[in-house]
């Protein structure tokens, strides 16, 4: 075998082993114990989102620290937002259901947890504090904001506009007797998604929409 021939097979076989071994990830994993974990479960809380919004570095100078949190607090909220209207949207469609936003966040802002602290609480923890039978909850990350508001108040201090679509989104639930993940998804944001909050929130949904455990 000459040494182009010797390339070439290399190469198939590293291509064939990304695709079929350890370079394969899933975008959509559910708990193999799902249905016993969440036999009683009636109702789930949807919570803030934990929001990255990647700056360049001479759009960080333009900001203050408390500009930049509070664009990445407002990206979390418009997140969370957008997943209720759409459960709500498709209540008849899953066997649970979801405690308002807004309980969620006074019962939250009650105990004085926030963005900022909530990875020091367990599921359980939480799920004992709102009295739900499970959480919601999740990571967003993107280059520029996605909510139209986010968008228009950096536009505003660092002169661009528009919202993006680029980036990660990971939705996770988690059962609250054992704080076990239950299921998981993540997607890498893309112009077929959408731009706005919303528009994103909903094609990432319809797509898992077959692989939610909780769907009738």
């Amino acid at each position: 075998m000459n040494e182009f021939n010797m390339r070439f097979t290399f190469l198939i076989a590293v291509l064939l082993i990304c695709q079929f071994g350890t370079c394969q990830t899933k975008e959509i994993y559910t708990n193999s114990d799902f249905a016993n974990l969440s036999k009683d479960h009636k109702i789930l809380s949807v919570l803030p989102f934990k929001a990255i919004v990647k700056l360049r570095p001479k759009q960080m100078q333009s900001m203050s620290p408390e500009e930049i949190t509070r664009l990445q607090h407002d990206e979390g909220m418009a997140v969370q937002s957008a997943l209720e209207s759409y459960f709500l949207k498709h209540k008849q469609e899953t066997n649970i259901s979801f405690q308002p936003i807004m309980t969620t966040n006074a019962l939250l802002g009650r105990n004085n947890i926030n963005e900022n602290n909530i990875d020091n609480y367990t599921p359980q923890e939480l799920c004992d504090l709102l009295e739900v039978d499970g959480l919601i909850s999740g990571i967003l990350s993107t280059e520029k904001p996605m909510s139209e508001g986010a968008s228009l108040a950096l536009g505003l201090l660092v002169g661009f506009y528009g919202a993006t679509n680029s980036g990660k989104c990971t939705i996770n639930t988690y059962d609250g007797k054992t704080g076990e993940l239950l299921w998981k998804y993540e997607k890498t944001l893309s112009r077929s998604l959408g731009s706005s909050t919303s528009q994103v929130v909903n094609a990432m949904m319809r797509k898992a929409s077959r692989k939610f455990p909780y769907a009738k």
